[in-house]
């Protein structure tokens, strides 16, 4: 069945044949793919003639293409709905798959005839000339210039650490499954919606069991449930138990994996000749070095701190006690409910997700874009679950598909994600593309509306950022298309689409109450507004605390590495109170034990991103609102200078050229509430 991993499907788009492929296919097709890559890379090497753009860069573009299409199936799979054959078949491809990366980005000849192109780089095209490039720094940065003796150190090193980061997430979903709450008495779900109480009882039934109710977990330290229930014991419960997730000193404790992940990090910076981790990957990024991360971060946390300590003093006035972490969100709809006439909880009627998807997330595509979506049924995803749509431009030309997997299931991490099967490279004879978005929300009873929360909301346009990222981001070659760009940009698209959510337009045409058809009051959508930096302190604060403990354990070198899994705790600690950031009432967003991003995600020295991309955001979102919205015209131009040029170029500077300067910070701080007071 490899014809179906490696090849093209026969279906339309190029959309893999989910139904004809099993999981004894990926082994053997991993072994195949990666052999005829490697059969490629002697081809080039072996040419005698002076390396050209077309007779090195070209068939090495080349070389990956039926791998990357089976990876990217199995990745997916993996991530999405796996079981444990697939669990231990990546434990097992991790280190093949990293000593195949690791043998050509090692390979010398190769290595040589990209630098001569490079040499050779004004005669070339400015999208060749920017592939060339990333070509040369990223071998250069995977260890291409070292002695063979200091490869083969790295690549033992880089083995290991992709061991231990497919175990880091094994180990984070087998606990989260071991630590969901199971409450006996409905009356102890007392706040939940009725959606949301027969999701508990569907997820123990699927558990077998014939009693009670199960509340699973989420990955993020706070739960969304935590605003509504009203029992505090069951809040702190169930608190406890995200917060427990990977520290119990039982076979899925984390620690000593985030221990062993960081000194392969550090060992491998040192090789490469960089201080640290940090300064390896913040060079490569738009932020350059460490030390302008840590500026940034640093002057938001004072006054976000600050603000979470005057919002904590009035939670506490409200609760009559000193509020914990357990009881934040709780008593915070409180206080909105109370100084703002808004109460979030109250607001999922509106939300019903079938009227958010077609009437809120694809119409403010459309608005913009002039993007239809039509609904494939006769086309299949990888799981019953997934729901695909097929997308075209506005006169009818094909861009792609698009695939929706909602709902949470044990076979499924956690989070909410986008990734792509197909991208739209023109060299490999792809002109469309087929992405995903996944999402973790609680699935009701048959019968049932999917209402989703103020947060579910935001998220959904927030990954459809990504996807559309993805399915417009054009380039004749496969490394630049998509959302290939630099880790702290990718998130800016996506933070831009959440601004549509509550749009006027937008949100007047799907925030209609599913039973009754009302729309939303206008009056609460002012008061929504009006509250716009409402518990920004704690918001900001949890989210610098991850931050900010992600690059300090990245700027340590081994030597300065705990040895023992307390170590973790203490410098966790020690690190959220030099930042001025020890709030016991707001715990970091992750907290290290369970912080996929930084140890199996991708976001090592790099969860800075989600607040350096939201500096342009912000400035982006001004700009549409000085000029006029979601129209055709505005779409254009911010498709013209953001999405559709995928990875070709360097994004910030495209982005200079559109706005004729730099993002200034200003608009971020008014946003988050951070700005003096003039």
């Amino acid at each position: 069945m490899t014809h179906f991993l490696l090849g093209t499907s026969g279906l339309p788009y190029h959309l893999p044949s989910f139904a004809d492929i099993d999981d004894a296919d990926f082994a053997p097709a991993f072994a195949e793919g990666t052999a005829a890559q490697l059969d490629a890379i002697r081809a080039i090497t072996a040419d005698p003639a002076p390396a050209t753009f077309d007779n090195t860069v070209v068939p090495l573009e080349l070389s990956g293409v039926g791998l990357h299409r089976m990876l990217s199936i199995f990745f997916n799979k993996a991530s999405a709905d796996t079981n444990p054959t697939i669990d231990a078949l990546r434990a097992e491809l991790a280190p093949r798959l990293s000593a195949h990366s690791d043998r050509i980005r090692h390979d010398r000849a190769l290595f040589e005839r990209l630098r001569a192109v490079h040499a050779q780089r004004s005669s070339l095209t400015p999208e060749q000339r920017y592939l060339v490039e990333r070509y040369v720094t990223e071998f250069t940065q995977a260890g291409a210039a070292l002695e063979v003796a200091e490869q083969e150190r790295l690549a033992a090193a880089n083995a290991a650490l992709s061991e231990k980061e497919t175990a880091f997430e094994l180990a984070l979903q087998a606990d989260a499954n071991d630590l969901a709450v199971l409450v006996d008495d409905v009356a102890d779900l007392d706040g939940l919606t009725p959606g949301e109480v027969s999701a508990a009882r569907a997820a123990a039934q699927s558990r077998g069991l014939d009693e009670g109710y199960l509340l699973t977990l989420v990955l993020p330290t706070s739960h969304p449930h935590l605003a509504s229930l009203t029992d505090r014991e069951v809040r702190r419960r169930l608190f406890q138990a995200q917060s427990a997730r990977g520290r119990r000193g039982n076979g899925n404790d984390t620690r000593t994996l985030v221990l062993e992940i960081l000194r392969l990090r550090a060992e491998r910076a040192t090789l490469l000749g960089y201080p640290d981790h940090a300064a390896l990957v913040t060079e490569d990024n738009t932020a350059r070095t460490p030390a302008n991360v840590r500026g940034m971060l640093i002057r938001l946390a004072g006054p976000a701190a600050r603000n979470a300590r005057a919002e904590h003093a009035t939670l506490c006035a409200a609760a009559g006690f000193e509020v914990e972490a357990w009881d934040w969100a709780f008593y915070a709809e409180q206080v909105r409910a109370r100084d703002h006439d808004v109460d979030l909880a109250t607001l999922r009627p509106w939300f019903e997700a079938e009227r958010v998807l077609h009437e809120g997330v694809f119409r403010a595509a459309t608005e913009l874009f002039g993007l239809s979506f039509t609904e494939r049924t006769d086309l299949d995803g990888y799981h019953p679950e997934v729901r695909v749509f097929e997308v075209a431009e506005e006169d009818g030309t094909p861009v792609g598909l698009y695939l929706l997997d909602l709902y949470t299931r044990d076979s499924k991490r956690g989070g909410a994600w986008m990734s792509s099967f197909v991208d739209h490279a023109t060299l490999v004879g792809s002109s469309t593309a087929v992405v995903f978005n996944n999402l973790n929300v609680p699935k009701p009873a048959p019968g049932e509306a999917t209402l989703l929360t103020f947060d579910e909301t935001s998220t959904l346009f927030h990954e459809f950022g990504h996807a559309l990222h993805g399915l417009l981001g054009r380039a004749t070659y496969p490394k630049l298309a998509g959302t290939n760009v630099y880790r702290d940009f990718v998130e800016y698209p996506s933070q831009v689409n959440e601004m549509w959510m509550l749009w006027p337009s937008i949100l007047a045409a799907y925030a209609v109450h599913h039973e009754t058809g009302e729309p939303i009051p206008p009056a609460v959508v002012a008061r929504l507004e009006e509250a716009a930096t409402f518990n920004e302190g704690f918001g900001t604060s949890e989210y610098l605390a991850a931050a900010l403990l992600d690059l300090a354990w990245h700027e340590l070198g081994a030597a300065d590495i705990p040895d023992d899994a307390d170590g973790v705790e203490r410098f966790e600690a020690d690190t959220l109170a030099a930042a001025g950031l020890a709030l016991p009432a707001v715990p970091p967003r992750y907290s290290t034990p369970y912080f996929a991003h930084a140890f199996c995600a991708g976001y090592a020295s790099a969860y800075y991103s989600y607040i350096w991309s939201e500096v342009l955001d912000a400035d982006t979102v001004a700009w549409f609102k000085e000029n006029g919205g979601p129209t055709r015209a505005n779409g254009e131009v911010y498709r013209r200078h953001v999405l559709d040029i995928a990875g070709t170029t360097d994004p910030l500077a495209s982005y200079q050229a559109w706005r004729g300067r730099p993002a200034p910070l200003e608009p971020l701080l008014r946003r988050r509430g951070l700005a003096e007071p003039a």
